[in-house]
């Protein structure tokens, strides 16, 4: 049985990305196509809500949205809240629940979801497999850098955290997305459901508390017939993507960073590398 490398655990479970030689090579030729890219983030169940209707949302794990549901879990969470202004409430529920999160909104106007995943472990069987998911998620100089530390070229551990968000519209769905001191985050510098966007919403990258500029972002786009469509962009040096969008349409943005894991993390995790999700849904309204 294959595992899912980012599905989370208990404990310091090891995940294996393994993929067939050829596969690796023939993905790794093929301008824009996806490998190992597994994403985490949250899907409400509906981006606009009346007042007094009940909010639920998934935590799911996948790749262009689609992906098995993550129930409620305390144990898999650092944080897990909704954020309305300057007020926010940690969701509540019941251990093993799906969705992850069923319960009253905090508050009218534009509703934040966040979570922030424990971290976990994942190994590449080979080199070969790192490497096309750095070049998958554009790690410039990579391969350079793992030598240079004389790692391993098999077997290599990787620690992984996410930091997922989504923006909701309760009643009015008024308001602003705002940083929300996540090590790593997309902010959405316009409101999908009540400013005017034209054919873009600008997103900031975050990293450390300061912008991260010359950075990949993927789109991710479902449309109302349920496709999904993949699209490829960078932050400026302010650290902000302008990314394409259309009324009706469901998006995911991701950003991924990489870094070395402090001498802790690396000792009780087994990893030589660390990697910081960053994951952001919303809607346009018709």
């Amino acid at each position: 049985m294959k595992l899912n490398p980012m599905q989370p655990s208990s404990g310091n479970t090891r995940h294996k990305r393994r993929f067939h030689p050829l596969l690796v090579l023939l993905l790794a030729v093929i301008p824009g196509t996806p490998l190992a890219a597994h994403e985490f983030w949250i899907e409400p169940m509906t981006y606009r809500l009346d007042p007094g209707d009940r909010l639920e949302a998934h935590v799911v794990n996948g790749e262009n949205f689609k992906g098995p549901k993550v129930p409620y879990a305390p144990r898999h969470f650092i944080r897990f809240e909704q954020v309305s202004g300057e007020r926010s409430r940690p969701v509540r529920g019941r251990p093993g629940q799906t969705p992850a999160l069923r319960e009253r909104p905090l508050d009218e106007g534009l509703l934040i979801l966040v979570y922030t995943s424990r971290p976990d472990r994942a190994d590449y069987a080979t080199f070969e497999e790192l490497l096309a998911f750095a070049e998958h998620k554009d790690f410039a100089g990579f391969e350079k850098r793992h030598r240079a530390r004389d790692l391993p070229t098999t077997e290599i551990g990787e620690v992984y955290t996410r930091y997922a968000k989504s923006l909701v519209a309760v009643g009015t769905g008024s308001g602003e997305d705002r940083h929300l001191d996540l090590e790593t985050e997309l902010v959405a510098l316009a409101n999908p459901y009540t400013d005017e966007l034209g054919d873009t919403l600008p997103v900031k990258a975050f990293y450390a508390g300061s912008p991260r500029p010359n950075a990949r972002v993927e789109l991710f786009e479902k449309a109302p017939d349920g496709r999904v469509s993949v699209t490829r962009h960078r932050t400026d040096a302010s650290g902000v993507a302008h990314l394409p969008v259309k009324p009706g349409h469901a998006y995911l943005a991701d950003a991924v960073v990489l870094r070395e894991p402090g001498p802790e993390l690396a000792r009780s995790h087994d990893a030589a590398w660390e990697t910081l999700w960053a994951s952001l849904t919303f809607s346009v309204p018709e």
